[in-house]
C-alpha cells in the first residue's frame, strides 16, 4: 500500500512552483554579475560571516570540482575493459548502454555505484564547504545521488537528495514503493569482479588487470519483495520518494520558512542549466521576496543571475573547489 504523506510539507514540489512562478518575472534578462572579481570574494566571505543562515544548493559541478569526474583518467582507470569491449564514452553513457545481459549490466553498475558513492572524493572540496557553513545554520539541497555532503560529516538531518541515491535499489514493480540498501551487494560484487583493496581499504584494480566484466549469476540483485530491482535515480514517475525523501522535503520547506525573512545566504554550487527549476529558479524566487537575503551563484562558465537581483547576488566564474579553498584560506578567525 502506497503510503500517505499529505499530513507532510512538500519542500521539493513548494519551490519548483515558486521558482516557475517567480521566472516569469525575471524577463529583464540575465547578468554576469557586478563587481570586479576579488570584491566579489570579498563580498561573499563577508555573508558567510555574518548571514544568519546558509542554504545551499548544489548540483554535479559540485562533485566534478571534487574529482568525481565521469570521464578522462578516472573513468578509463577503473572501466578500461567497458570501453574496450564496448566502446562506451564515459560513465553517464554507460548507465544507458544496452549491455547484453544482466550479469554484465549489474557489473557495470556495482563499479558505478562504488566509485561515486562508497569512496572519498579524490579532493576535499565538500570537507572545505563543512568548514566554511559547520557553525552557522545551514541546510543543504542537491540534485547529486553520490551521498558525498554525509561522507564529509554534513548533518544528515539537514540534507535533502532531491533526484535519489546511488546507495538505494528500489523494485522494478512501481506498486512497491520501498527502497533498500545496496552496500552489501555493491561490496560483494565489487570482489566478484576480481577488484582488490588497498591499504586503505578502497577497491582497486589488480596489478594484473585481470577482472571481469560479468557477475555470478547469484549475484544479480533482486527486491526482497520479489521481482527484480532499478537504481533509485529519478527518471520519470516510477522514482520512490520514500520515507526519508519526504522527511527531508518537509525539512527543507519547514527551514525555508523558518528563514523567509532573515539574513539569508543562498549559496548556488555547480548548479547547471538541466534542471534549473530544483535549485536555480526557487534561489532566484527566494532572493527577489527577501530584501535581506543574498544569492551567490559558484560556477564555470554559467555565473550568472537575473538582472532583477543583481544588486542582491554574487557571481564567481570557475571552480568551485578553488573558490571554496581561497574563502577557507581568507576566512576572518
Amino acid at each position: 500500500m502506497k503510503t500517505s504523506y499529505s499530513n507532510l510539507p512538500n519542500g521539493y514540489l513548494e519551490t519548483i512552483e515558486k521558482g516557475l512562478a517567480a521566472v516569469r518575472t525575471f524577463r529583464d534578462g540575465l547578468s554576469y554579475g557586478v563587481g570586479k572579481r576579488e570584491e566579489n570574494l570579498a563580498r561573499l566571505k563577508a555573508e558567510l560571516e555574518t548571514a544568519d543562515t546558509v542554504v545551499i544548493g548544489a548540483g554535479a559541478g559540485l562533485s566534478t570540482s571534487a574529482g568525481l569526474t565521469y570521464s578522462g583518467e578516472r573513468f578509463e582507470r577503473y572501466f578500461f575493459d567497458f570501453i574496450r569491449a564496448f566502446r562506451i564514452p564515459d560513465m553517464y553513457s554507460g548507465g544507458f548502454y544496452p549491455f547484453p545481459d544482466e550479469e554484465t549490466r549489474w557489473a557495470w553498475w556495482a563499479r558505478h555505484i562504488y566509485y561515486n558513492r562508497y569512496i572519498d572524493p579524490p579532493k576535499p572540496v565538500y570537507r572545505d564547504l563543512l568548514r566554511l557553513v559547520r557553525d552557522k545554520d545551514y541546510f543543504v539541497v542537491t540534485t547529486n545521488v553520490d551521498h558525498q555532503f554525509q561522507r564529509a560529516g554534513f548533518d544528515k538531518t539537514r540534507l535533502f537528495y532531491t533526484q535519489g541515491d546511488y546507495g538505494l535499489f528500489q523494485s522494478a514493480d512501481h506498486s512497491i514503493r520501498r527502497t533498500y540498501d545496496n552496500e552489501e551487494w555493491v561490496m560483494e560484487a565489487m570482489a566478484a569482479q576480481r577488484f582488490v583493496k588497498d591499504e586503505n581499504g578502497v577497491f582497486q584494480v589488480p596489478k594484473d588487470r585481470l577482472i571481469s566484466m560479468r557477475i555470478p549469476a547469484r549475484l544479480i540483485p533482486g527486491c526482497p519483495d520479489g521481482g527484480a530491482v532499478v537504481m533509485n535515480l529519478r527518471s520519470d514517475d516510477s522514482f520512490v520518494e520514500d520515507d526519508g525523501w519526504h522527511r527531508a522535503s518537509a525539512a527543507y520547506s519547514d527551514f525555508l520558512l523558518r528563514t523567509r525573512d532573515a539574513h539569508v545566504l543562498y549559496l548556488e554550487l555547480g548548479v547547471g542549466a538541466n534542471t534549473p527549476v530544483i535549485i536555480k529558479y526557487p534561489f532566484w524566487a527566494l532572493t527577489l521576496n527577501n530584501p535581506r537575503a543574498v544569492y551567490a551563484c559558484l560556477n564555470y562558465n554559467e555565473a550568472v543571475c537575473p538582472k532583477r537581483i543583481e544588486a542582491q547576488s554574487i557571481c564567481l566564474d570557475g571552480d568551485v573547489g578553488e573558490v571554496l579553498k581561497r574563502l577557507e584560506n581568507t576566512f576572518i578567525q
